[in-house]
């Protein structure tokens, strides 16, 4: 008589991604809890290129040590605001973060919503070659004639990666014209039609919402952003060197209040501003996104089938 042998389960990378404010924090809690509840460890990594920097917790929506719920969560409060955090230097600890979870037997849970962070840990994704003469010669650039030169100049050579950056990005727009003029693809290029994953058998969970709902929901954000205190907390990440940043300090929200600290714009104008470039970052995380050929799609305001997500079953249609 022959024994059945039970199939080792092997450990699974899961990533839930979509536009700011759909919820992508709560999913990957309620994803790991259930998993625990069917025996299987997991832990959450995070891929939001803002959450890496200590202190930026309200601007971020960063969740609390007492909202993770005893679970594990890496790559948070890694970095000083002086410090700049590319992908370039994500991905190798993200991937590293991952491969150590499932060396111990659980489920990584990739969650954020910054695209090329995600893209970079998901996809067989490689970095186009730095020169630091063409970078120092096009920061001088930027410094003296703004990004708008430079954005019309990357637009003209590569439409298609200028409609994918934010044309008041100059650290973005750098970035993609030091690679053209070393003959390579820009990051809008780098990620292939039809991309190979770096873990087979990955599940992609994307969360959506309809447009008008996003949009309300979001300027609500903004404005509890306030309330809550991100003006406080960008005076205090301001004594610690914020301005002195290259990446941290532009963004969304806080570079807005650093101006109201300033006096540059009252708060009314910091919100509403902050509230337009929010708006305008979900239009592309959404864009982002779609292009995930492995992606499931969940409304972000239906009742959610735990069961059905785990089991794979419940997928929307794209």
């Amino acid at each position: 008589m022959t024994t059945a042998v039970t199939p080792v389960r092997r450990s699974r990378l899961w990533a839930v991604v979509g536009a700011t404010g759909t919820g992508k924090s709560e999913l990957s809690l309620d994803i790991a809890r259930g998993l625990a509840a069917r025996g299987v460890a997991a832990e959450i990594v995070n891929a939001d290129a803002m959450q890496l920097y200590r202190g930026m917790d309200i601007g971020t929506a960063k969740l609390s040590v007492a909202e993770r719920g005893g679970i594990p969560h890496h790559l948070l409060d890694v970095c000083d605001v002086t410090e700049d955090a590319a992908v370039a230097w994500y991905q190798p600890r993200a991937r590293a973060s991952i491969t150590a979870i499932q060396e111990r037997g659980a489920d990584a849970i990739l969650v954020g919503g910054s695209g090329l962070y995600v893209s970079s840990v998901l996809y067989d994704f490689r970095f186009p070659p730095r020169s630091p003469a063409i970078r120092s010669r096009l920061e001088d650039e930027l410094a003296t004639d703004g990004p708008g030169a430079l954005f019309a100049r990357l637009a003209e050579r590569d439409p298609q990666t200028a409609e994918r950056i934010d044309p008041h990005n100059g650290r973005r727009i750098v970035r993609a014209l030091e690679i053209l003029e070393q003959g390579g693809a820009t990051h809008g290029a780098a990620l292939p039609e039809k991309p190979v994953l770096w873990q087979p058998g990955t599940r992609v969970l994307g969360l959506s919402l309809d447009r008008g709902a996003l949009v309300e929901r979001l300027d609500r954000r903004v404005e509890r952003m306030w309330a809550d205190g991100l003006v406080d907390e960008v005076r205090a990440l301001r004594d610690a060197g914020l301005e002195d940043g290259t990446t941290a300090r532009r963004a969304i929200g806080y570079a807005q209040a650093l101006a109201q600290l300033g006096g540059e714009v009252s708060e009314a104008e910091a919100i509403a501003q902050t509230q337009a470039l929010t708006r305008r970052y979900a239009r592309r995380q959404v864009s982002w996104f779609r292009r995930y050929a492995e992606r499931e799609e969940y409304d972000a305001l239906e009742p959610r089938d735990l069961d059905g997500i785990l089991d794979g079953g419940s997928s929307r249609e794209r």
